[in-house]
């Protein structure tokens, strides 16, 4: 909330108080409208956790991805802004300068005729107007009219060039985010992977995010978009809820008709437990669903003759509830000469996995960033922020997941559905 504070302040700074006149009705109104935002920030934050608030949604999250690219631009635009008023105080010196360099008795006014001596009943009649002309030419700040038209326009002219990127940026963020995710084609060389096996293709998912900005047609999109694929395995690899099953449920009912060769498979993410009730009736419902849970476990994957070994670990949420991640407990005790794909929702969960001899692990949690340059704080957490890279000699593919979180836009990080196959 202090960095949201900080933000409006600065939004104010030089949206409101650079670009009116102080004192003025329009600066006043302006100054409560910024006030009424960050109060509506607030109300989103409590409000999306709480039955009678979801209505927030839309113009919280929307408010806040426009805050935030503001903010950006704003804070790009400092630099040719401080170029120009560099500019604009050295021409003002150079007027000042030039009024001073004027002979003293060029500058002298003449007494009126009949005037009488200094101090006498028209003697301060000079000097009352020369304290006068500088009085005419300022404004009600105290500053030079000139001055102040100047600075007005050079607020103005960045605030109106701010206001257009961050609305245009934002337009096209909610565009990407609400629009079909792009499927990504993904070859994944494994050097152990039995021959028999190459061609075994998944459809990876992550990040659906069902909650307050979605409805079902979300859901229908996505399940259709993975059936189009005729993969072998459907991977949902955590983070698909924002809510509780009785809140949800109708959302995630189209899960039901997900269709693949040998299976759909789940693993938590982080925002599983967060839900209401925990991770658990989410566990359940996906069960009726037909869509099985890895909780720490493995299955075998037949396919031509050959098994490859499909393993799933708990989110690193769930440690602080006791349901952690096990990675013993999945991956202990198996044939190591097969091949192991390991769904894990977060890319950090590689370091353990290559301590057990991981050949491949799909990852999601990331959204690739979802809004740039937020790619760039990602990357500060996690050791892959989207597409196939290799840590600790396992590779890691990082969907950049099919939802969104929090605002509904989505720029420089496209939803996607990957494809992914092993050869």
């Amino acid at each position: 909330m202090g960095l949201v504070l900080a933000a409006h302040l600065y939004v104010w700074h030089r949206l409101v108080r650079s670009t009116t006149l102080p004192g003025g009705r329009l600066r006043k109104s302006l100054s409560w409208g910024v006030v009424g935002l960050f109060l509506l920030v607030v109300a989103t934050f409590l409000g999306t956790r709480l039955e009678y608030g979801k209505w927030l949604a839309w113009p919280g999250y929307v408010w806040i991805a426009l805050m935030f690219y503001l903010v950006v631009i704003l804070a790009v635009l400092e630099i040719p802004r401080a170029v120009v008023v560099a500019f604009l105080r050295r021409s003002e010196r150079r007027a000042e300068a030039g009024v001073a360099a004027v002979p003293a008795e060029a500058a002298a006014v003449a007494v009126p005729a009949g005037g009488g001596p200094a101090g006498g009943p028209t003697g301060g009649g000079a000097a009352e107007s020369l304290d006068a002309a500088p009085a005419a030419a300022e404004g009600t700040s105290g500053v030079p009219d000139a001055v102040l038209s100047r600075r007005l326009f050079l607020g103005r002219t960045t605030a109106a060039v701010a206001g257009v990127a961050a609305l245009g940026t934002v337009g096209y963020g909610m565009r990407t985010a609400l629009g079909d995710p792009v499927i990504e084609p993904v070859k994944v060389t494994l050097p152990k992977l039995d021959p028999r096996l190459s061609g075994l293709r998944f459809a990876v998912v992550s990040d659906i995010h069902l909650g307050p900005l979605t409805g079902k047609a979300h859901t229908e999109r996505i399940v259709r978009m993975i059936n189009g694929l005729e993969a072998d395995v459907v991977a949902i690899v955590g983070d698909l809820v924002d809510g509780s099953v009785a809140e949800l449920g109708p959302l995630a009912r189209p899960l039901r008709g997900l269709e693949s060769r040998y299976g759909s498979y789940f693993v938590t993410g982080n925002h599983e437990y967060f839900a209401p009730g925990g991770p658990v009736e989410w566990i359940e419902e996906l069960d009726r669903l037909g869509v099985r849970s890895l909780r720490n476990e493995r299955v075998e994957i037949k396919h031509q003759g050959a098994v490859l070994d499909l393993a799933g670990v708990n989110d690193v949420g769930g440690t602080s509830s006791g349901d952690g991640p096990d990675f013993v407990k999945a991956l202990g005790g198996r044939d190591t000469s097969r091949s192991t794909v390991l769904l894990a929702h977060q890319p950090i969960q590689v370091a353990e996995a290559a301590k057990h001899g991981v050949d491949l692990q799909l990852s999601g949690h990331t959204h690739g960033g979802q809004i740039v340059p937020f790619n760039l704080v990602v990357g500060l957490q996690q050791p892959v922020v989207s597409g196939l890279a290799t840590r600790d000699g396992v590779q890691v593919y990082v969907t950049r997941g099919a939802g969104f979180w929090g605002p509904p836009v989505r720029v420089g990080a496209p939803p996607e559905i990957t494809l992914l196959e092993l050869r």
